[in-house]
């Protein structure tokens, strides 16, 4: 990202909405919002083969694997306003398992993009099938939308909740039951 280039439109934006881009307050506005781009958008530069970073192991492990309550933050592609949330992950191992701290990462690499969340829910799920190719994956995403609580419709207290299941989480309603029963139950 050319960060000259985004103050450069900040500025303007500044000036378009009426304010006056050399008022005190203001004058390193612009910078501060170029590096907070790069950083909100940061997913664009990762690469998924170097997030798995050999990280996926053989194991005749064949039980569920759930990583739960993974803090996201993204920006909505409509409006570039923030959405936030957690996602939970699962899998049912076929040989091979990941190291924990990858499936965190993974959100990451997708919600530092412009977004939606059923986009991103589903790019979760993919890339956990495609690099372990399990018996089955289920990601959940539940998110508030600052696009619907600060304009629009305004409502504060609503969110969203989007899933994306492949293989036996999807073929199998008691999978895919334990699988919803074990996130929701508390933390440690």
């Amino acid at each position: 990202m050319n960060d000259i280039k985004v103050e450069g439109l900040v500025t303007n934006l500044l000036t378009e909405i009426g304010e006056d881009p050399n008022r005190e307050g203001l004058l390193l506005t612009p910078k501060r919002v170029a590096k907070a781009y790069e950083f909100l958008t940061a997913g664009y530069k990762m690469d998924v083969n170097e997030v798995m970073n050999k990280a996926i192991f053989h194991e005749k492990y064949d039980e569920m694997v759930i990583v739960k309550n993974i803090d996201f933050y993204s920006l909505c592609e409509h409006h570039l306003l923030p959405f936030y949330g957690k996602v939970h992950v699962a899998y049912l191992p076929d040989g091979k398992i990941i190291g924990l701290s990858k499936i965190p990462r993974i959100v990451e690499l997708y919600s530092r993009r412009l977004q939606v969340q059923e986009r991103m829910t589903q790019q979760i799920a993919d890339t956990l099938k495609e690099y372990l190719n399990p018996r089955g994956v289920g990601v959940v995403t539940e998110a508030y939308h600052m696009c619907m609580m600060m304009r629009g419709v305004e409502k504060q207290n609503s969110s969203a909740t989007a899933s994306a299941m492949h293989g036996i989480f999807k073929a199998d309603a008691r999978t895919r039951a334990e699988f919803l029963n074990l996130i929701r139950t508390k933390n440690l």
